[in-house]
Formats: structure tokens, sequence, C-alpha cells
């Protein structure tokens, strides 16, 4: 984790295709003196290597609170949960599940344990986390009309639109009831904020698809970014903020994991976004170029918008007309000529210098914060 503080610290020179539109910090409120991450190279060995022991450790012990808790639903909504986590087919059959890499819960529990909690005394508050980020898949597949999630079809495309929707709000609601039965002294402080959350989740997600109704050229990099925290960074923060007050943390330490995890959020979701242009649909599960095709503003194309260049020019035509076969090539090449590459990679290193500020505000001692630290790298410098 060295690595990010250093090389921010060692290169701070903007890169060198940066259109300069895109740089002010005080029009943005964005640094533009990150160094290039470098998203498709992983995790470091040693990180990478933590960050996997922990998820596994994660899914060991939240995976059968998970299961416990959607085999409570009734059996029209359970069929949907058990599909969505990758534990039974469409036809009720069992699988072999992939439930997802459980970065969330992995942060509540490292959280916990990092500031003198204990794990297993937070697993009700992670898989709690886990089942908000499953509300919030399951409805953004039918908002975005994605197709495709963890390799397999999403679940609209199988039971239908209503249903997915109606099994999104029963795992949050599965999600608020696990906190109001745990016994932890930090259960209501937890299911307070979290209930916070999901409200700041739902006006990111409002942000994100009313800037699909504007002109490419009136969206600015600033709302973006906003939207991006609301959506993304909200319950990052927000798990790792769990994690602290199921330590007993005082309220200056919970409020600088909340923001660790805000801006290791908004450090995944850019490089989230590039995945989605670059990324290989083999291991991502998902089609490539979605997104340009769906013609969303994401932050490389809003940031490759905002350049001034001939790129950005072209891009703004092909995003302003409806999409054609052969446009996709075109598109991707248009937002890396544009700059728009270079930013979120340079961007998300920036904001994972700020994500160790934060922590060490809380975990001065590197050491001790090196599984928080090892989720953190693990999900910013993944490829899939």
């Amino acid at each position: 984790m060295g690595e990010i503080m250093t090389d921010a610290a060692r290169n701070p020179a903007q890169p060198a295709d940066l259109p300069a539109p895109v740089a002010p910090a005080e029009a943005t409120g964005v640094s533009t003196r990150a160094p290039r991450a470098r998203p498709a190279a992983g995790p470091g060995p040693a990180e990478g290597q933590e960050a996997a022991a922990i998820l596994d450790r994660t899914r060991a012990v939240v995976d059968p609170e998970l299961r416990r808790a959607v085999d409570s639903l009734p059996k029209s909504m359970r069929r949907i949960g058990l599909y969505h986590f990758g534990w039974q087919h469409a036809d009720g059959s069992p699988a072999a599940g992939n439930a997802g890499k459980a970065i969330r819960p992995a942060l509540v529990l490292t959280a916990a344990a990092t500031l003198g909690g204990h794990r297993q005394a937070a697993v009700r508050a992670a898989a709690a986390v886990e089942l908000v980020h499953n509300f919030t898949l399951l409805h953004d597949d039918v908002m975005d009309r994605d197709t495709t999630r963890r390799h397999r079809p999403t679940a609209w495309t199988v039971f239908g639109d209503s249903d997915a929707i109606l099994a999104g709000d029963a795992l949050q609601a599965l999600a608020h009831r696990l906190l109001a039965e745990d016994p932890h002294p930090a259960s209501a402080a937890a299911a307070a904020r979290l209930a916070s959350c999901v409200v700041e989740l739902c006006a990111g997600q409002h942000a994100d698809t009313a800037l699909e109704e504007r002109r490419p050229e009136d969206v600015t990099l600033e709302e973006v970014l906003a939207m991006a925290e609301a959506k993304t960074g909200a319950l990052l923060g927000c798990a790792c903020a769990m994690g602290a007050l199921y330590a007993g943390a005082p309220h200056g330490e919970v409020e600088a994991l909340d923001a660790f995890g805000r801006q290791a959020g908004l450090a995944f979701q850019l490089i989230d976004d590039v995945i989605g242009i670059w990324g290989d649909p083999g291991r991502t599960g998902k089609p490539a170029g979605a997104d340009l095709i769906a013609r969303k503003k994401s932050l490389p194309v809003v940031a490759a918008l905002a350049s001034g260049t001939p790129a950005a020019a072209e891009l703004a035509e092909l995003y302003a007309a409806p999409f054609q076969e052969g446009d996709l090539e075109r598109t991707v090449l248009a937002v890396e000529r544009a700059g728009g590459r270079d930013w979120a990679q340079a961007q998300a290193a920036d904001r994972m210098a700020r994500a160790v500020d934060e922590l060490s505000r809380a975990v001065p001692d590197p050491e001790s914060a090196g599984g928080l630290l090892a989720l953190a790298e693990f999900v910013t410098r993944r490829s899939a």
C-alpha cells in the first residue's frame, strides 16, 4: 500500500495527454496531480494475497447469515434471491454459487477488528451491508437494462422487472431486520447509519438517471463525481463506519473510517468505469462497452467530453446520436484519445492517496491498518 502514497509524492505531474480543460481543481474540486493507476495489473502480490484471504474468511462467515436471511423470504421472493446470489439456477436446481467478492462485508469485519472489536460480533452488520448492496444491484440492472451480471443473465431478464424490483425491496427489508434483531449495543446506531446511506444511494441513482437525459456538454465532472460518491462511495464508507461502531470506536474514528471508505469507493468507481469500457468481458461477466452503447455519462466519458480536444468533439457527436452498429470501437477510441482513460486512472490513484490519509487519522500505525489497506488496494488495482 505504501506504493500509492510514495508514487503520489514522487510523481506529481499531470499526465501529458490530459487535456487542459479537465484540469482546474478550482472548478471541479478534483486534483490533477495524481499518478496513473494501474488497474489492469491487479493488486501487488502481498496485498492481493492478504485481501484474498480476508475475502475468503468473510464469505465463510457471512454467506451462511445471508443464506438464512434469504431462506426466510416468501417463496416468490426467495427463488429470485437465491438465483441472484448464485445459489440456484432459474429452474430452482442448486448452483455452485457466485455471490460476489464480498468487499463491503469484508470492510465491516476488518474495520471492527482493526479498531479493537471482534469480527464475529459484526457478522450480522456485515450481512446487512451486503444485502443492501444486492438490493441496489437488482434495481440498477432493471433501470440500466443490463442483461448480464456475474456471468449469468440478470434477475429481471429471467423473472421480469416487477419481480426483480420486489426482490430487491425484500433484500433491503432483510438488511434492516438483521440489525433490528441484533442484540449488539451498536446495532441501533448502525441501523440508522445504514438507513441514511440507502437514502443517499437512491439520491445518487436518481442523479445518475437524470444525467442521462441531459446533453453531454451540459454535464460537469463535479456533478458526476458527486453522483459517484453517493452511488458507490457512500456504501463503502458506511461499511467501514459500521465496523467502527461495532468496535465501540469514538465518533472521530467512525467518521474517519467513513471518509476512508468514501474515497476508496470513488477510486473503485473510477476503476470500474475504466473496466466497463476497456475490460475483458470474459473476466467481468458483463458485455463490453455496455455503458457506451447506452450513452451513459461515466467518469472517463465526462472527463473526455470536457477536454476541448478534437476527440472530445467526435465523442460528443457520437453521444448525441443513437448507437449504430460499428460505433463502439470509434467511441472507445474517442474517449481514450480525449484523455478520459488517463484522467480516470490518475484520479483513482489520487483518491486512494486521500483514502490512506483519512485512514491514518483513525489508525496511525500502517501495520495495524494493513487489512483495510489491502482491501482498498485490491478494489482499486483490479481488472474485473
